[in-house]
């Protein structure tokens, strides 16, 4: 890390590859990293063990941002409305506990905003908010395969279907809080933008 003062927000909703690409189109983000918490089970949990739903831990992201950029509140905005908080243990066809809707506060201020973000948000959503607020557990970094997994693999089937569509309609939603110098990794997308 820099010598700038970053601080760390950890959340899950869904496939980790869907929450990095989000966060790592954000200005004031200086990291993304996705991982594994929430297990149950000892030892460093391995994707397929993850997948599983055995262990109990989620995918993850552990992001590190920089405060004077971007606030923590603002980033769980994004977040919650960038998956659909209101389904419990799965987005869309990911479904299994480790795909659940989480939020591991760092510390009691962020536990505060985190309540606050889901209550503010919760009149905008038809279903009630099933997110998880949580304290920090340990972080297992994920295999090297599953790092920046978007970038790398943009036209893979499961990015231009699942994760190109969230991208098109966070530009559109964030567009003040998106990275202006980063070009868009993705090719023109003709299909529908309302999923989450």
């Amino acid at each position: 890390m820099s010598d700038k003062n970053l601080q760390l927000m950890t959340v899950g909703g869904g496939c980790f590859w869907c929450i990095e690409a989000i966060f790592n189109e954000i200005n004031g983000v200086e990291n993304v990293v996705s991982g594994y918490m929430g297990g149950t089970v000892p030892g460093t949990p391995t994707y397929r063990e993850v997948c599983s739903g055995l262990t109990g831990h989620a995918e993850v992201v552990q992001v590190s941002f920089d405060p004077s950029m971007i606030s923590y509140e603002d980033l769980l905005v994004i977040f919650m409305t960038s998956h659909d908080p209101t389904t419990l243990n799965g987005q869309a066809a990911d479904v299994g506990t480790q795909y659940r809707s989480v939020i591991y506060y760092h510390n009691e201020k962020q536990k505060q905003t985190a309540g606050f973000v889901a209550n503010e948000i919760a009149p905008y959503y038809d279903k009630p908010i099933m997110t998880e607020i949580s304290p920090v557990e340990k972080f297992h970094e994920a295999e090297e395969v599953h790092q920046n997994y978007y970038a790398n693999n943009p036209t893979a089937g499961y990015c231009s279907a699942v994760i190109t569509p969230k991208l098109v309609r966070l530009r559109k939603m964030y567009a003040d809080k998106i990275v202006q110098s980063q070009p868009a990794p993705y090719p023109a997308f003709g299909g529908k933008v309302d999923i989450l």
